[in-house]
């Protein structure tokens, strides 16, 4: 995935949107997951997204970053992925894109070949970005884009690659970050490129400028998520959505960024830092001084084989809750969701009946601006909502915050 998936940049063309049916929506989409990342022995799950949390703290994925990547390794992407088939061109072929909330670039090209029909415009742009682990090159084109039924765009700018790495087994990536992410990835940067959700707003396709997200997590098998256009949906979460801000402290301003306090077992080990929510990252990555102070509470222990926090059941059984206060609120995650699944311990190089904590090491120490990143192992937990007319996103509890299947 997600590659651990991604950073970005970008600015870019575009052609003016124009769904064909208008709607208020909110409308649902159902989104596909499985479980993607293979241990090679060689890269583990901490690294790449580590590798996405550097390209996102330098600033992402422009050009002048893409062709100045500091020998950036190539992985795979991230371990639980979600996907949505999106229809190209007319008639529509699908693609499988990966959901990102941390970049704005839409792309096809990573697998299946971009079939031209008689809606297909080449710009003349060349289009580039890097997500720290993997990236992608080629050129610009607009074509209709179906994403449903009553969601159809007459022209969307979308990224044709003719080089891309770190996506195995994807098309692309459907990105739904901050539309400022796509300044610089353009050849011509004087252009800039609304995205998906911003073409569906202006046309009055959608209701609203928003995009609800609910995953279940990987453990449970009767069901996988589901993405809401034009804002969010009650009945995937439940008590109180509450919203916050986008942070003013930089660099997590440029993304879903929020301010939060993290403490463990009702001790801070990090207060009032900026970090981003971000689709596109496996794990909870807190700071390296915050990890530091987690480590050392819980008693875990680095597993050489994973790379991920490791623990007995005994210290399992005195594990306290991880609390995330956003906007004065609190979303605990218990002990039970502070572990990685036991039925994918394998596909991550662990041992069958080994527990591993899904919280790992950011890389650098808080106070650099970008503190935490809350991926998808937080994600499953809570219900999101990313409202670009507001600058602001949203939390929920849901009906598997406290579910004890991991």
């Amino acid at each position: 995935m997600k590659l651990s998936l991604l950073v970005v940049s970008a600015a870019i063309s575009f052609a003016a949107a124009n769904p064909v049916n208008k709607g208020p929506g909110p409308v649902k989409v159902p989104l596909s997951k499985r479980f993607s990342f293979r241990a090679d022995g060689k890269t583990k799950l901490p690294d790449v997204d580590r590798a996405r949390a550097s390209a996102l703290r330098q600033g992402g994925g422009s050009r002048q970053n893409l062709l100045r990547r500091d020998g950036d390794e190539t992985v795979q992407n991230v371990a639980t992925v979600y996907t949505a088939s999106i229809g190209i061109g007319e008639p529509a072929t699908q693609y499988t894109l990966l959901i990102d909330t941390g970049s704005s670039n839409t792309w096809i090209g990573a697998n299946q070949t971009y079939k031209e029909t008689d809606t297909s415009k080449d710009t003349g742009d060349t289009v580039s970005v890097s997500y720290g682990s993997g990236s992608f090159s080629g050129k610009e084109y607009t074509d209709k884009v179906t994403i449903s039924d009553g969601l159809v765009i007459d022209s969307q700018s979308i990224g044709v690659a003719d080089e891309s790495q770190g996506l195995t087994g994807f098309d692309g990536i459907l990105g739904i970050g901050p539309v400022a992410l796509t300044e610089g990835t353009l050849s011509d940067s004087s252009k800039t490129i609304p995205t998906v959700t911003d073409n569906l707003a202006d046309a009055g396709s959608i209701k609203k400028n928003a995009i609800g997200i609910f995953y279940a997590p990987a453990s449970e098998d009767d069901t996988a998520g589901t993405l809401t256009w034009g804002g969010a949906d009650s009945s995937l979460y439940t008590g109180d959505l509450n919203y916050v801000p986008i942070t003013s402290t930089s660099p997590a301003s440029a993304y879903w960024g929020v301010d939060q306090d993290v403490a463990y077992g009702g001790s801070s080990i990090l207060d009032s830092s900026a970090g981003i929510v971000d689709t596109g990252t496996t794990l909870v990555l807190l700071a390296t001084d915050a990890f530091d102070a987690y480590k050392k509470q819980t008693g875990a222990k680095e597993d050489s084989a994973t790379g991920l926090l490791k623990i007995t059941k005994s210290q399992y059984s005195k594990l306290s809750d991880l609390t995330f206060t956003i906007g004065g609120t609190d979303y605990t995650l218990s002990p039970n969701a502070q572990i990685w699944p036991r039925s994918l311990n394998a596909d991550i190089g662990g041992d069958a009946n080994s527990i591993y904590l899904i919280v790992a090491d950011l890389g650098s120490q808080s106070g650099q601006g970008l503190d935490f990143i809350n991926g998808y192992s937080f994600l499953e937990r809570f219900y999101t909502v990313y409202d670009t007319e507001n600058s602001q996103v949203g939390f929920a509890e849901t009906k598997y915050t406290d579910s004890t299947a991991n």
